[in-house]
């Protein structure tokens, strides 16, 4: 498949829309187990992002650096731990791709990789720590062994795409050792993380603009 730089762009502005839906969402799913802000804090990320795509980036064909401007922009617009996380993972994505128009194959594992991967490398979580890397880590891990087999990556991201939710929902399980409800201990359990849901959720998006 190919990925063009306007697709691109139309997935990012499709997560704006996504966190706004579910803003509230994310936001009583926290409550319970947190600090009850995660679903705001994504809207306020994503919309700061949607006005740069808008305003700087309407001539911009490079993927690798419309996804520095995204990263950059959801940074300076959340303070809280996940503004860090989501650049690290848009900045050490398009290292990936450096000077792309457009992603075949071989360009989207790359850049799926390094993106779910930059995140845990930067936020130093583990599975069953309760936090996005449970939907993370199975994903990217599920994409390096897809291709490495050369799968398509329409095939090989479905693929992982289950594994994703498969650790999205074991996070309802844990007890959690990390992140915004690791003072809650017990408590914590019976819920599923809003980080890893809101994690997922992006994946999922991106779903609907993978074609063959």
């Amino acid at each position: 498949m190919i990925l063009t730089n306007q697709a691109f762009k139309d997935y990012i502005l499709a997560l704006t829309t996504l966190f706004e839906q579910k803003k509230d969402e994310l936001c009583e799913l926290d409550r319970k187990i947190g600090d009850g802000d995660h679903g705001v804090t994504m809207d306020i990320g994503y919309q700061a992002v949607k006005e740069t795509i808008q305003n700087e980036l309407v001539s911009q064909n490079d993927i690798a650096k419309i996804s520095v401007a995204v990263g950059k922009s959801f940074l300076d617009a959340v303070g809280s731990s996940v503004g860090p996380l989501y650049a690290s993972g848009y900045l050490k994505g398009a290292v990936a791709i450096k000077n792309q128009t457009e992603l075949n194959d071989n360009g989207l594992y790359q850049f799926w990789i390094a993106f779910s991967k930059g995140i845990k490398d930067r936020g130093k979580a583990e599975i069953g720590d309760k936090t996005m890397i449970d939907t993370l880590e199975p994903f990217y891990k599920s994409l390096a062994q897809s291709m490495e087999q050369e799968m398509p990556f329409t095939d090989g991201y479905n693929k992982a795409l289950k594994e994703a939710h498969i650790g999205m929902e074991s996070t309802k399980d844990i007890i959690s050792n990390k992140g915004r409800s690791k003072r809650l201990g017990y408590r914590s359990q019976g819920h599923v993380d809003p980080g890893a849901m809101s994690a997922y959720l992006m994946l999922e998006t991106f779903d609907s603009f993978i074609e063959n």
